[in-house]
């Protein structure tokens, strides 16, 4: 009996090491995604339509350029006061490099650019793969 157990044990352990790393590589696989963090620190002299627009203005380049698969933004209300005067961040995602290179000089993304420029101070960008 002892023996049976241990063998039923034996086969099953197995078979879930040969299949569990093939199915959790394909989930993976299938849900992996570029991100493409943007923070924003505004001019001083930058009024809040002013800001309000530049915030509009990226929001809509996820109905613009269907490039981006995901899109997120939010504003800083972290209590540890260590952004360094970036007040805005912008998660845009992608499934592949090429996907945010073309976003990257895609005709709509410029004309953004051109309505942010006068009113940015300052900006940091990241882009990685998320990891689970």
């Amino acid at each position: 009996m002892k023996t049976t157990i241990f063998c039923l044990f034996i086969s099953f352990t197995s078979l879930v090491m040969l299949t569990e790393p093939v199915n959790a590589q394909n989930t993976t696989m299938s849900n992996k995604l570029l991100r493409h963090v943007v923070l924003f620190k505004f001019k001083d002299n930058s009024k809040p339509q002013d800001i309000k627009r530049v915030e509009d203005a990226f929001r809509a380049l996820s109905g613009k350029i269907n490039l981006i698969k995901d899109f997120e933004w939010g504003t800083n209300n972290s209590p540890e006061k260590l952004n360094q005067g970036l007040t805005h961040c912008f998660f845009v995602s992608f499934k592949n490099e090429k996907d945010r290179d073309d976003y990257l000089v895609h005709s709509e993304h410029k004309v953004f650019v051109g309505i942010l420029k006068p009113h940015l101070d300052k900006v940091t960008v990241i882009d990685y793969w998320a990891k689970k």
